[in-house]
Parts: C-alpha cells; sequence; structure tokens
C-alpha cells in the first residue's frame, strides 16, 4: 500500500472528514515520525512497533561490477521493529 492508497482508504472509512484533511493529517504523521527519527528519538507506536535509528559503521565494500574494494562512509539508518500485537495479526 502506498501513502495515497492509505489516505483513500481512511477517507473511504470517515466520509465526514475531506480528503485534503485526511492527507494533511498523514502527511503530519509521517513528518513527524521522520523528524524525531532526525533528531535521533525513538518513535514507539503501541501495538504496532517502534521506529528508531541504527548506526552503521564505516567498512570496506566491493563493486560488484568491477570486484575494486571501495570504503564505504558510516551512516545512520532507519529501523523498525514490529510490535507484539502485529507479530501475533501476522502470524496467526
Amino acid at each position: 500500500m502506498i501513502k495515497s492508497e492509505l489516505v483513500e482508504v481512511i477517507t473511504q472509512q470517515n466520509p465526514h472528514l475531506f480528503h485534503r484533511d485526511v492527507e494533511n493529517i498523514v502527511n503530519a504523521i509521517l513528518d513527524e515520525i521522520a523528524n524525531a527519527l532526525a533528531s535521533g528519538n525513538r518513535v514507539e507506536l503501541r501495538g504496532f512497533g517502534a521506529f528508531s535509528v541504527k548506526n552503521r559503521p564505516a567498512r570496506t565494500g566491493r563493486n560488484p561490477k568491477t570486484g575494486e574494494t571501495v570504503q564505504v562512509g558510516e551512516k545512520w539508518v532507519p529501523f523498525f521493529k514490529t510490535g507484539k500485537e502485529l507479530r501475533e495479526r501476522l502470524n496467526r
């Protein structure tokens, strides 16, 4: 499901809300999650899961096309861990 499909489903389930309002709400939620992660904070949505940021240290990689070794710099990547309720729902 992509963001526009999510907005459409929420709009259909809540006919009293305007499509543009639902779109603004979804965008606001995703922006706040991204801002929190960019600040180094953890975002937990009970029953759904937790978003956090993990550090990937610098390493020596390999170009798969040429086989040449390359240096890959340190980076921070988003990480998602599912909550208990979501895991149970997926594994019924």
